[in-house]
């Protein structure tokens, strides 16, 4: 029996989340309702919650979040209910366990056109829109452009919220062109730079060596794979992974800090032609010597923006056990007890926080 209403949690502005009361949305044509099992906290949801620029733009009201906007993009969920069309569309009937790409890909630009949905010009992400619902409520409604895939019901809600970070992990990895035998440097070992370490260890590098300002995640980073890992805070690290590549430095280096010193830092400890790859979303400009990248040392510099075609490999991978995310997961929330859950995930005393609705 679906309700008639909900709790969600609403971004009204930086730090303006509201524990609110919504209709339950009906499905339209192509449209999929789905019972949100868990939702994960993301570093974006945090840099939205402290008023980065990105999201609030320098006046507060002009960036990419469009409020009032039910938060939430790391969610998967069972269906409950089809619109017209729907369960052809999508391939799924109700039962089914699904998640839906954060993106929803307008179909129309020149990106979509391409096969490059992902850059879409129009660009809506669940959980920072106000006519999306995202994974911080009961329920959730997949636009018909949605792109779905379905979930195994092996994997616990947690490990089904953490496929979306997962997959832009990957698709990171991908970025970086490892080579077999690289020197591969994941700077930022918190919940993705964790995802992108065992990934990385797929492409089979000489080593990955792990660079983080926290021991506990570094512990943790030793477990999963990391042949070296080094506190960014305890000697010069850019001659150590210079030590450990005959002077050269890394091959590989993908930024996944969310600090703007990791760049400049990055860039003296690559190699000539080597490829860099910037993951994270920065709450202000980063600036950087340009000759390091162009005459000093020829580099890729490389993007890397949310999972694309990286779902359905990401879902196999921790179905059967390759990618461990099970162990990334610290606490799991009610929907109204938000706040607290944001206040832990900004402490950097965990990793990933899990809200459950109820």
């Amino acid at each position: 029996m679906i309700a008639e209403t909900m709790t969600v949690v609403r971004t009204y502005g930086p730090r303006d989340y509201r524990v609110e009361e919504i209709p339950v949305p009906s499905p339209g044509p192509g449209e999929v309702l789905i019972e949100v099992d868990a939702c994960g906290i993301c570093a974006s949801d945090m840099k939205c919650w402290l008023g980065g620029e990105l999201f609030w733009g320098s006046d507060g009201k002009s960036g990419y979040c469009e409020p009032p906007a039910v938060a939430g993009h790391e969610f998967a969920g069972h269906v409950v209910a089809l619109g017209e069309g729907a369960g052809k569309r999508h391939a799924v009937e109700v039962g089914d366990r699904v998640i839906a790409e954060q993106i929803i890909p307008c179909g129309e630009c020149r990106f979509c056109q391409n096969g490059q949905y992902w850059m879409c010009q129009v660009h809506p992400i669940f959980g920072f829109k106000s006519f999306l619902i995202g994974g911080m409520a009961k329920y959730s409604l997949y636009p018909a452009k949605s792109i779905v895939h379905k979930v195994p019901e092996s994997l616990s809600a947690g490990e089904a919220a953490y496929i979306e970070p997962a997959a832009c992990a990957w698709h990171a990895v991908e970025r970086g062109e490892i080579k077999k035998g690289d020197t591969v440097v994941i700077a930022g070992v918190g919940n993705i730079g964790l995802c992108m370490l065992q990934i990385a260890t797929l492409f089979e590098p000489g080593q990955v060596i792990a660079l983080d300002a926290k021991d506990y995640r570094l512990d943790i980073a030793g477990q999963m794979g990391a042949d070296v890992c080094m506190n960014v805070t305890q000697g010069d690290v850019v001659q150590q992974v210079r030590d450990l590549t005959d002077g050269y430095g890394c091959d590989v280096f993908i930024e996944a800090t969310g600090n703007p010193a990791a760049v400049p830092l990055g860039l003296q400890m690559i190699r000539k032609l080597g490829t860099f790859v910037e993951f994270s979303v920065f709450n202000e400009p980063v600036t950087v010597n340009w000759t390091i990248i162009g005459d000093t040392k020829e580099l890729n510099i490389h993007g890397s923006h949310l999972g694309p075609y990286c779902y359905p490999k990401t879902i196999a991978a921790i179905a059967d056990g390759r990618l461990d995310v099970k162990t990334l997961i610290a606490e799991a929330y009610p929907l109204t007890s938000f706040h607290e859950a944001m206040e832990s995930s900004l402490s950097g005393g965990v990793l990933k926080n899990i809200l459950v609705p109820v």
